[in-house]
């Protein structure tokens, strides 16, 4: 799947696809917070295989956006966590809280590393919770790592973020 999910960012292009005026969602309309939400909390439960896919095709074609501290579009650019609630917002109607301290926070089932399923979260930090990506599938994740970067598609293999990686959390299930 993700080597489908890379075909298509090649030939598309890391712009995201317009919808129609009528098909629109208002990210300032009222959607409740995650937290609020009644899931399953069963760690072994699988993301809803649609929900995820809907995750991983929007994370995928976000890969190439700048990078920008706040940054909550793809037109003004993203940071960590705005990334994260763009893409929840936009492929599933779920709103995150703002900062990934606070995503880390969810009351939802914690996911270590060799459990991760796609569309859970993945969270990165030393001693406290500092960053935050999507899980794709095969070890990978999309992000948005730092100033003067881009939103970006990595490995947890990588030095930096196998150390650094504190654990997953599910919020499709």
């Amino acid at each position: 799947m993700l080597g489908v999910c890379l075909s298509l960012l090649a030939a598309c292009g890391s712009a995201p696809h317009k919808r129609s005026s009528s098909q629109q969602r208002n990210p300032a309309s009222a959607v409740p917070l995650a937290k609020n939400l009644e899931w399953s909390t069963r760690p072994a439960d699988a993301p809803p295989a649609d929900a995820a896919n809907d995750v991983l095709f929007r994370a995928i074609g976000l890969v190439g956006t700048p990078y920008r501290w706040g940054g909550n579009t793809p037109q003004g650019g993203f940071d960590c966590s705005g990334l994260i609630n763009y893409i929840y917002l936009t492929s599933t109607g779920l709103r995150l809280p703002r900062t990934s301290q606070e995503m880390a926070a969810l009351d939802k089932p914690k996911v270590d590393e060799s459990a991760l399923a796609s569309g859970d979260l993945v969270f990165f930090g030393r001693g406290h919770v500092t960053h935050v990506g999507v899980y794709v599938g095969k070890g990978r994740f999309v992000h948005a790592p730092n100033s003067g970067g881009t939103v970006r598609l990595d490995d947890l293999d990588g030095a930096y973020w196998k150390q650094n990686f504190v654990y997953g959390r599910r919020v499709l299930n």
